[in-house]
């Protein structure tokens, strides 16, 4: 499994169009979940909407697996890549 997720990381990176804001921040809350596990850090402050748009992202995936959260990873890439081309 950790071929493929990290063939869809490298691969995310060159999709033809950037992925839309709710795929980039479902994005990384699958990659994180993948890498780091549950979520490890204070919610960023309420002047900081990337970084709690980011953090909510990763706390919506708590209690994955770090597989669990590769599998699905993969499957969004390969969503995106039929979607937006590679």
């Amino acid at each position: 499994m950790t071929e493929s997720f990290d063939k869809a990381a490298e691969e995310v990176k060159v999709l033809k169009q950037k992925p839309d804001q709710e795929e980039m921040t479902e994005l990384y809350g699958l990659y994180k979940q993948a890498t780091v596990g549950d979520v490890n850090i204070e919610r960023p402050g309420l002047l900081n909407f990337t970084g709690k748009a980011k953090w909510d992202a990763w706390n919506a995936k708590k209690g994955l697996s770090k597989e669990e959260a590769m599998a699905a990873y993969v499957e969004l890439v390969e969503k995106l890549k039929a979607k937006y081309g590679i």
